[in-house]
C-alpha cells in the first residue's frame, strides 16, 4: 500500500484511492486487514487518563495566597507558636476540600469522545459482506452504508445512491449534505467534500459505499479530539487578578515586616522581640480567610447558576462571564433550533406567512390547522399538496412528541402541511406510489409518479430555475395560467434574500397512457405551483437575550459552518450589532494575522468556517484583549470551546466531546441562560471584591495599629494570637456571608470590567486607605485610653481588640455595596449575614469570659458598661467616614444616570426590514 497523498482524498478519482490502497470492490483480504490493523493500530481515538486524586488535592494549593499561607504557618511553626500554626493549617485544609469537592464532581473522562464511534460496521473482504467492530477498520476497507448508520471512519465515497448525510456535527450546517462520487477541488472546506463520509456523521437517508481512507487519530474527528488534547489551559481573568493582588500582599507584607522590625530595633528593642513583631505583623497583613471565601463564593456561584440552567465545571469561569466581552455563538442548535421549518410560501402570485399557530395574507392571520384554509388557495393546496407526494421523509407521534425520519428538508414539508391540515399518511393513502426519481445534486430535483382511482399525476420539486424550465404553464386561482417566469424568479428572489432555502414545486396531470416505471425520464410540460421558504428559527428568547447582551456592553457574533446568506439573514433577525457584511472560511484564508484581527473588530457573522478556523476568530479576538466565551453543541466547536476564556456546551442536544471541552454547560440548550449566567458571573466578583475589601481593610487597620505603636514607643496594642482571631474568627464568619449578598440594581447595565482592572478597584483602594486610617486611629484611641485608666496592659490589649470588632461590624455593612448607602440596604436582604455579624459579636463577647479563650488570647473580661460605650461611639464614627466617601466620589456615571428607557416588546408580526 502506498502511503503518500500527493493530493487530499476529496480530490482524488475512485480509481486512485484504490491503487494506493491495494484494494477494489472485493474488498481486502482478511489477511491483508490483519496486517494493516498491526501497522495502523485500532480505529478508536486515545484515551486520556482521569486526573488523579492526588493532582487535584496538589491543584488546590496552586496559588499565590496559599503559598503566603503555607509561608506563615511554616514561620509561626518554627518559632514554636502552635496555636497560630494550627489555625493557620486548618484554613488550609477547609479551602482544600471545598475544592477538592467542587473538582472532583466536574472531573469526567475524555472518553466520552468514544461514544462517537459506532460500535460495528459492515464490510466487504474478500468479495463477501461481514459485520465486524469498527475498531477493526484498516485503510483500504470497503465500508457498506446505509439510512440510520454512524460513519464508523473517514470514508472516500465510490458509491451513492440517494445518500445523504447529517454532518452538523462537525460543519454546524443544519441541513443533510447529498453525497455523490466525483471529486472536488483539493482547497475545498470539509463542509464542501461531498464525495467524502466523515467519522461519528449520520447517514439520514440513501445508502453508499466508501474506502476507508483514515481511522482512529487521523480522521477529522480524531483532528479535532487531538487538537483539544493539546490546547494549554488558560488563566482566568479571576486568576490573572488574584496573582497580581497576591503579589501586592506579598509586598505589603514584606515591607511591613521589615518596617517594623526596624523600627524597633532603631528604637531600642531586642532583635528576638522585633522578629515576634514581624511575625505578628505578617499575620496582620494576610487575609487568611480570603482564600476560604474565594473558594465558598465561586461554589455559592456554581449553586446559583445550576438553579438557572447553568452547570458550571471549573470554578474560576464563574467569575470569568462576569468579565465576558464577547461571545462568540454556534449557529445550529444553539442560536437556532436545529429543525427546518417552512417560513413561507408563495402560490398564486401571493406570498403566505407560516407559523405554528396562523397562516397569514394579505395581513390577515387565520387558523393554521383546517383544510378549509386551503380551500380559497388552489395553489397553495396543490404545492402542500406536492411537498407531501413528493417527499420520502415520515412524520410520526414517538416518546418527545412528533418527531421526523429522513431528510430535514423534507420532513419540514410534511409539518407544514400538516399544520394546514394535510395529513401525509391519508394524502399518500389515496395517492399511490407508481414510480420515483431520487434527488440528486447533479439532477437537482425529485419527482414521484403517483396514482389515485385510476389517474395519474407527477409531482415535482426542486431548485427553482430548474423546475421552472420544466414548466409551461402556471397554476392560477381559476385553473391553469399562462407562465410568468419573471414574476416567479422575483420571488424567488426575495424569499432568498431573506435567508431562506428555496424550494419550487410542480405537477403534471398525466392523460392517456403513462409511461411505465422504468420510461419515466426528465419532467416536462409542467404545471408551476409555487415556492417554499424554509430555514432553521432561532430559538424562542434568543432575540432579547442578544439584546441584553448588547446592554451588558457584550458582543455577541455567530460563527457557523452554514451558507452566509443564511448566516446573514439569522444575524440580521437577532439584531447582531456589526457592518452587516458575513465573513466566509474561504475569505479568511486570504487574511494574515494581523489582517484577521483587524476585521474580528467590525464582523459579527463569520460563515462557512472550519473548527480551525473557528479557532483563528477566538485567538484574534484575544489578542485585541477581549475576554471570549464560545458557545456551541457540535464536535465543530470543541477546539475553540478549550481555547476560548470560557466555552459554554449545550446539554440536552450537545455532544460529549463538546461538553467535555467546556466550562460551563447550559442544562436547558438556551442561549438565553447565557444572559442569567453572565449575571451571576458579575455578582459573584462583586461578592468577592465586596469580602476582599472587607477584610485587606481590616487587616491594613492591624497593620497600622502595630506600626504606629512602634513609631510612638508604646507596647503592642494587639498579639499574634489576637490577630488571627480577628482574621479567621470574627473576619470569617463575616466574610464568607459576603458570598451570599444579592446583586446590586442594574447589574447587567454596567460594561464588562477591563481585563486588567484590579482585584479591588481604584475607587476602593482609596476607601480601604481611609478606613484603616479611622480604625487604627479609633482603635490606639481606645487603646491609650484604657492603659492610662487601668495601668493595666491587658485590659487596654482586650479593649483595643473588641474596638477592632465592633469595627468589623460596622465595615461589613459599608462593604455590601461600592456605591450604595448602607441605609438604603435592608439588613435581612442577605438573612446570613445579620445572623453571621450577631454571631461573630456573641462569640466575641463569650471568648472574654471563658477561660480556655482568655488562656489563648490573653484577654480578660470588659465588665465596666462606660468601656462598651467608649467602644461603640469610637466604632460607629467608621461609618460617617464611609458614607462620605460614597457621597463624594460616586462614579458620575451613577451620580448623572438617566432615567431608564421605555421597555419596548416585539411582537412576532414585526414588518421585516
Amino acid at each position: 500500500m502506498k502511503t503518500t497523498e500527493p493530493r487530499p482524498w476529496h480530490a482524488l478519482p475512485a480509481e486512485e484511492v484504490e491503487t494506493q490502497f491495494g484494494t477494489g470492490s472485493p474488498g481486502l483480504t482478511r489477511a491483508t486487514a490483519a496486517a494493516r490493523l498491526a501497522q495502523f493500530g485500532p480505529n478508536q481515538l486515545a484515551e486520556a487518563p482521569p486526573t488523579s486524586l492526588l493532582v487535584l488535592v496538589l491543584h488546590q494549593f496552586m496559588s499565590p495566597l496559599i503559598y503566603i499561607l503555607l509561608a506563615a504557618g511554616v514561620v509561626t511553626l518554627a518559632l514554636g507558636e502552635y496555636i497560630d500554626a494550627g489555625v493557620i493549617a486548618a484554613i488550609l485544609v477547609i479551602n482544600a476540600i471545598i475544592g477538592f469537592t467542587q473538582e472532583r464532581q466536574a472531573e469526567v473522562s475524555v472518553r466520552a469522545l468514544m461514544k462517537l464511534v459506532s460500535p460495528k460496521a459492515r464490510v466487504v473482504r474478500e468479495g463477501r459482506e461481514w459485520e465486524v467492530e469498527s475498531r477493526e477498520l484498516v485503510p483500504g476497507d470497503l465500508v457498506l452504508l446505509e439510512s440510520g448508520t454512524r460513519v464508523p471512519a473517514d470514508l472516500r465515497l465510490v458509491s451513492a445512491t440517494t445518500l445523504t448525510v447529517d454532518e452538523s456535527l462537525l460543519t454546524g450546517e443544519s441541513t443533510t449534505v447529498h453525497k455523490r462520487v466525483g471529486t472536488v477541488e483539493p482547497e475545498a472546506v470539509l463542509a464542501e467534500r461531498s464525495d467524502m463520509a466523515f467519522t461519528g456523521t449520520v447517514v439520514s437517508s440513501g445508502r453508499g459505499r466508501g474506502y476507508v481512507v483514515a481511522t482512529g487519530e487521523r480522521t477529522e474527528l480524531g483532528r479535532i479530539a487531538g487538537s483539544i488534547r493539546g490546547k494549554v489551559e488558560l488563566s482566568t481573568p479571576l486568576q490573572e487578578r488574584m496573582d497580581r493582588f497576591a503579589k501586592v500582599v506579598g509586598w505589603v507584607v514584606g515591607a511591613g515586616a521589615v518596617l517594623g522590625f526596624v523600627i524597633g530595633v532603631v528604637r531600642g528593642q531586642s532583635v528576638a522581640e522585633m522578629f515576634m513583631v514581624a511575625v505578628a505583623l505578617a499575620v496582620a497583613a494576610v487575609p487568611e480567610g480570603l482564600p476560604v471565601v474565594l473558594t465558598i463564593t465561586l461554589a455559592v456561584g456554581v449553586r446559583r447558576m445550576a438553579k438557572r440552567q447553568a452547570i458550571i465545571r471549573k470554578l474560576p469561569a464563574i467569575e470569568t462571564l462576569g468579565s465576558t466581552t464577547v461571545i462568540g455563538s454556534d449557529k445550529t442548535g444553539t442560536l437556532t433550533e436545529n429543525r427546518m421549518t417552512v417560513q413561507e410560501m408563495w402560490a398564486g402570485g401571493d406570498f403566505f406567512s407560516l407559523t405554528e399557530e396562523t397562516l397569514e395574507h394579505d395581513g390577515r392571520a387565520r387558523p393554521a390547522e383546517g383544510a378549509e384554509s386551503l380551500a380559497e388557495h388552489p395553489p397553495l393546496y396543490l404545492s402542500l399538496l406536492t411537498g407531501v407526494l413528493a417527499n420520502e421523509a415520515e412524520v410520526y407521534e414517538g416518546e418527545q412528541g412528533v418527531e421526523t425520519r429522513g431528510d430535514p428538508t423534507e420532513a419540514a414539508l410534511l409539518l407544514a402541511a400538516e399544520r394546514l391540515g394535510l395529513r401525509h399518511e391519508v394524502v399518500r393513502g389515496h395517492w399511490e406510489s407508481f414510480a420515483e426519481i431520487p434527488f440528486e445534486p447533479e439532477r437537482q430535483y425529485s419527482a414521484s409518479l403517483r396514482e389515485r382511482e385510476g389517474r395519474r399525476a407527477l409531482f415535482v420539486k426542486g431548485a427553482p430555475e430548474r423546475v421552472l424550465a420544466m414548466c409551461h404553464e402556471q397554476q392560477g386561482e381559476e385553473g391553469p395560467e399562462p407562465l410568468e417566469a419573471a414574476a416567479v424568479q422575483q420571488a424567488a428572489q426575495t424569499l432568498a434574500s431573506r435567508g431562506l432555502r428555496v424550494l419550487a414545486l410542480a405537477m403534471r396531470r398525466m392523460d392517456g397512457t403513462a409511461p411505465r416505471p422504468e420510461e419515466v425520464g426528465e419532467p416536462e410540460g409542467l404545471t408551476f405551483l409555487g415556492l417554499t421558504g424554509m430555514m432553521d428559527p432561532p430559538r424562542e428568547g434568543v432575540r432579547e437575550a442578544v439584546a441584553a447582551c448588547q446592554e451588558a456592553g457584550i458582543r455577541v457574533v455567530m460563527i457557523t459552518g452554514d451558507h452566509a446568506a443564511t448566516a446573514r439573514a439569522i444575524g440580521r433577525e437577532l439584531g447582531l450589532k456589526g457592518d452587516g457584511a458575513a465573513l466566509t472560511g474561504q475569505e479568511m484564508e486570504a487574511l494574515d494575522d494581523a489582517a484577521l484581527r483587524q476585521r474580528a473588530k467590525e464582523v459579527s457573522v463569520y460563515a462557512r468556517v472550519a473548527p480551525e478556523q473557528k479557532l483563528r476568530v477566538v485567538k484574534a479576538l484575544q489578542r485585541e484583549g477581549e475576554v471570549v466565551a464560545v458557545t456551541g453543541d457540535g464536535v465543530n466547536d470543541a477546539p475553540a470551546l478549550k481555547a476560548a476564556d470560557i466555552g459554554v456546551a449545550m446539554g440536552r442536544g450537545g455532544t460529549d466531546v463538546a461538553r467535555e471541552a467546556a466550562d460551563m454547560v447550559l442544562a436547558d440548550d438556551n442561549f438565553v441562560s447565557i444572559v442569567n449566567a453572565v449575571e451571576e458571573g458579575r455578582v459573584t466578583f462583586d461578592n468577592l471584591r465586596k469580602a476582599t475589601f472587607f477584610l485587606v481593610s481590616t487587616g491594613a487597620a492591624s497593620i497600622l495599629v502595630i506600626l504606629a505603636s512602634l513609631a510612638l514607643g508604646w507596647p503592642l496594642p494587639l498579639l499574634p494570637a489576637q490577630l488571627l482571631w480577628l482574621n479567621l474568627v470574627t473576619n470569617g464568619l463575616q466574610d464568607v456571608a459576603l458570598a451570599f449578598e444579592p446583586g446590586d440594581d442594574g447589574m447587567l447595565k454596567r460594561p464588562p470590567r477591563p481585563r486588567g482592572e484590579g482585584f479591588i478597584s481604584g475607587l476602593l483602594w482609596e476607601r480601604t486607605v481611609l478606613a484603616g486610617l479611622v480604625i487604627a486611629a479609633g482603635t490606639l484611641f481606645i487603646f491609650r485610653w484604657e492603659l492610662d485608666e487601668t495601668n493595666s496592659l491587658a485590659a487596654a490589649q482586650t479593649a483595643a481588640l473588641t474596638t477592632i470588632v465592633l469595627y468589623q461590624m460596622f465595615q461589613v455593612g459599608n462593604a455590601r455595596s461600592e456605591t450604595q448607602s448602607v441605609f438604603l440596604r435592608s439588613p435581612f436582604s442577605n438573612p446570613f449575614l445579620f445572623w453571621a455579624t450577631a454571631a461573630s459579636l456573641v462569640v466575641h463577647v463569650g471568648a472574654l469570659f471563658l477561660a480556655p479563650t482568655q488562656f489563648v488570647l490573653r484577654v480578660v473580661p470588659l465588665t465596666d458598661w462606660a468601656v462598651w460605650v467608649r467602644i461603640v461611639a469610637v466604632a460607629s464614627t467608621l461609618i460617617i467616614a464611609m458614607e462620605l466617601h460614597k457621597l463624594l466620589r460616586r462614579p458620575r456615571r451613577l451620580r448623572h444616570q438617566p432615567a431608564p428607557a421605555q421597555e419596548v416588546h416585539l411582537s412576532s408580526a414585526e414588518p421585516r426590514a
